[in-house]
């Protein structure tokens, strides 16, 4: 499935010039026939912007199989706040594995599903940053190589917000975390540390990789649904800002999200068998400082004393990916 592209003049709206687009192009959630996967009465922060990519994305995996998947969930942010015994916000087939193992045992359900000849059902893993980039890396690289028949997702905040905001592979350059603190001289997380698993899952060749955030919601369902047409590995980085972790406002994650990926720190694209198909180009470039500004964990690059070199080492961070990812379209 090729999506149809749009281009929406009003940002975050449904309107298309003077028109609104037809049933069959707007969001999943847009349905009320949908699936509610995660539903209300869970126990996410206000503005968590994982909790808005995880039901974007289950809803999406249940509309493209029927209703027929089952998820395993690793510890984490999404399965304690969805899940505080004895309730559940969950309206699927759902199980909750150990903090690193969740791919391993997805991998096991996808083999008993396959040896059940039960071929319609098809597996969801699910993780954080710190699940997926760190703990349970080598249980995902081992699913990525055996080419289990398992779509994973990580929901990617950039810490590991559920035990107390510590430093994961995932953490940016300079940002502050309980580890990494905003003192000496190259105060916040090192730079030249931690690892982008996207780019990490596409040497795998597996079938395929994306990235997507909740700044571009249709893409990331359209991905979703595109993930769900292969056989085999899938793995889909989703970008979600967390407000208690970053130090900002509750009503700024979807802005957040979207200074992300205009600044190309955090690129959008697509890969099939290790190689870049797509990727999305920047529609309205803007500085890294614009995103970096609006969060706490990077304050102490403007106060008491303004950090140039820094920003400046963060912005050629995003000028690469712009290159290397063709963020600005075609010249």
């Amino acid at each position: 499935m090729t999506p149809t592209p749009l281009k929406f003049y009003q940002i975050g709206s449904f309107a298309v010039g003077n028109r609104l687009v037809t049933a069959d192009e707007r969001s999943n959630q847009s349905d009320p026939e949908r699936t509610n996967a995660l539903t209300s009465g869970h126990r996410a922060c206000q503005g968590c912007g994982e909790a808005l990519g995880a039901r974007y994305a289950l809803d999406m995996a249940m509309r493209a199989t029927n209703d027929q998947i089952i998820a395993v969930n690793a510890t984490g942010c999404l399965e304690v706040f969805s899940t505080p015994y004895p309730e559940s916000s969950w309206r699927i087939a759902w199980l909750h594995s150990l903090f690193g193992n969740a791919p391993a045992v997805a991998s096991g359900v996808a083999a008993a599903l396959r040896a059940k000849g039960k071929t319609d059902i098809r597996v969801v893993g699910q993780g954080g940053d710190g699940a997926s980039v760190d703990i349970g890396f080598g249980a995902l690289s081992g699913m990525f190589e055996r080419n289990d028949d398992v779509l994973y997702i990580c929901y990617d905040n950039e810490a590991y917000m559920n035990t107390g905001v510590q430093r994961s592979g995932a953490t940016p350059p300079a940002a502050r975390t309980a580890t990494t603190q905003a003192v000496g001289e190259t105060p916040g997380n090192v730079f030249g540390q931690g690892k982008f698993l996207p780019r990490i899952a596409m040497a795998h060749e597996i079938p395929y990789v994306a990235t997507a955030s909740i700044s571009d919601l249709r893409d990331l369902e359209a991905k979703v649904l595109r993930a769900m047409e292969f056989r085999g590995a899938r793995y889909l980085h989703i970008f979600v800002p967390c407000p208690l972790g970053w130090g900002s406002a509750s009503c700024d994650t979807i802005k957040i999200a979207r200074l992300a990926t205009q600044s190309g720190l955090f690129p959008l694209f697509e890969a099939v068998n290790g190689e870049l198909i797509t990727s999305t180009p920047i529609r309205k470039k803007v500085q890294v400082e614009e995103y970096l500004k609006l969060q706490g964990r990077y304050a102490h690059l403007f106060s008491p004393t303004r950090r140039d070199d820094v920003i400046a080492n963060l912005q050629r961070i995003a000028d690469r990916n712009i290159d290397r990812y063709n963020l600005m379209g075609a010249e």
